[in-house]
């Protein structure tokens, strides 16, 4: 995506993170390759994005404080919403979401995939039921799980 479509973008150790924003709302995140050119925040939120990246980058623990705008259907609004309530440092597995809203692994994993807030919205944090990673990003291996690897590793979970 040109930079354009990006009013941040945010060199981290495992991808260059770029930051969508709209008037006052956090819109996405993209995981870019690692050496994609860094973009200087071009807006307030833009830079209030990029300042508590870096709070978690910092402290696995931080707690964001965004004003998020989910745009999905409403089932994955509410997979959004249950994958929020992890913390920082646990896991769960796709499975139990899906037993917590009736509905089945595999759903929530798209729902999971379809998720453009990354990191704010810790899809990272499920997993397979048997433990494994299971996917990211849609992906079932290559970079995309390198970066939940990285993630579940700097949270510890």
């Amino acid at each position: 995506m040109p930079a354009s479509l990006y009013q941040a973008k945010l060199a981290t150790p495992f991808s260059v993170l770029g930051i969508r924003t709209e008037g006052d709302w956090l819109t996405g995140i993209d995981y870019l390759p690692p050496d994609e050119s860094s973009l200087v925040p071009q807006n307030a939120l833009a830079n209030e994005a990029c300042r508590q990246l870096q709070g978690y980058l910092a402290d696995p623990d931080y707690i964001f404080d965004l004003s998020l705008l989910f745009e999905g259907t409403p089932y994955q609004r509410r997979v959004w919403q249950s994958i929020q309530a992890i913390p920082s440092g646990e896991t769960t597995s796709y499975a139990k979401i899906a037993l917590l809203l009736h509905s089945s692994p595999r759903a929530v994993g798209r729902a999971c995939g379809a998720n453009r807030i990354p990191i704010v919205i810790p899809c990272h944090r499920v997993i397979a039921k048997n433990g494994g990673l299971g996917g990211f990003m849609n992906a079932r291996d290559g970079h995309p799980l390198a970066i939940k690897r990285w993630l579940l590793h700097h949270e510890s979970a």
